[in-house]
């Protein structure tokens, strides 16, 4: 009868790691109106589950935004759940599910999305039955996740994708910068950044039309959050474990603004990984129109190694 229990118990492991994972709709309170998100949860419930924050702009929970069908998020997520590991992916205040938590989008700043983070985390905890969640961000997510976790009992860790290590305004000036083709209008640009720094609102009606898109007046209050927090000073606060993802092709955040996070927190792990772009999509060579074309592509996978170092590192810690 022994033997016979025991064949059972491993024929009955081995059925739910073959079952796909199941997805459904998970909601989170905020001041308006309900977050959405999607959870994915692996047939062996139970194991580990990490938030997945959203970069900048207009981007939904499958990491896709107006131009840009990566689908970065949701391949994470599949990604993860192979590893036996659950995922929230969400919509940011204001956009796509979370329409009803806000009627204009713009009007937010980093804070509210950390209030957000904060409150998915609860929900997530309740839903699951999770003592605690980890926390992904990507790209300006990682500075939400960083800025959500300070004094924050309940979350795991912090996993930081393709994050700046700089404050905002120093990685816009190197942006701008590194095209030629944005020359004459660079002592405008760098004039209303400074602008923003010192914490003061830029007047556009004179500015070039080729700026507006990045200082309209809509979303200078973002920009005054954000221009106001230095990751690096975040990450030094930070006590839980934390683990950095770089691509090594990443032409939006470089190795430098890992290398800085990293500094700043020596119990921070660092992994850089080849020939991996800012979407964190396979990219071989230094041609920017390659590394860009990758954004455009939801059916190219995530790049070796990505779902590895994520997964890896939490079981450690685990």
């Amino acid at each position: 009868m022994l033997l016979l229990a025991k064949t059972l118990a491993l024929l009955a492991a081995v059925d739910a790691t073959s079952l796909p994972p199941t997805q459904g709709i998970i909601h989170a309170p905020a001041p308006d109106g309900p977050l959405s998100g999607t959870i994915l949860t692996p047939a062996s419930a139970g194991g580990p589950v990490v938030l997945i924050v959203p970069g900048s702009g207009p981007v939904d929970r499958d990491g896709n935004g107006p131009g840009m069908p990566a689908s970065t998020y949701r391949l994470l997520a599949e990604g993860l759940a192979e590893r036996g590991i659950s995922t929230i992916r969400i919509d940011k205040r204001g956009m796509y599910g979370s329409r009803a938590a806000l009627a204009d989008a713009n009007a937010v700043t980093i804070g509210d999305y950390a209030a957000d983070v904060r409150a998915w985390v609860s929900a997530i905890r309740q839903r699951t039955g999770a003592p605690c969640v980890w926390v992904l961000g990507h790209s300006e997510g990682g500075l939400v996740a960083l800025a959500a976790a300070q004094g924050a009992a309940d979350v795991c860790g912090l996993i930081l994708a393709a994050t700046a290590g700089r404050p905002l305004g120093a990685v816009l000036r190197e942006q701008l910068q590194s095209s030629p083709a944005n020359a004459p209008l660079l002592g405008e640009a760098l004039s209303a950044i400074a602008q923003l720094e010192n914490g003061r609102r830029v007047d556009v009606a004179g500015l070039h039309p080729a700026l507006l898109p990045l200082f309209r007046p809509e979303v200078q209050g973002f920009l005054l959050s954000e221009m106001s927090l230095d990751p690096a000073t975040l990450i030094a606060a930070c006590r839980e474990p934390i683990l950095i993802v770089q691509g090594q092709r990443d032409i939006q955040v470089s190795i430098a603004d890992a290398e800085r996070l990293a500094q700043a927190n020596a119990a921070a792990r660092l992994v850089t990984l080849l020939d991996t772009n800012h979407v964190l999509k396979t990219v071989t060579s230094d041609d920017r129109r390659e590394n860009l074309a990758a954004y455009l592509d939801p059916g190219a996978p995530l790049a070796p190694g990505v779902v590895a170092a994520v997964a890896d590192f939490i079981e450690a810690v685990r």
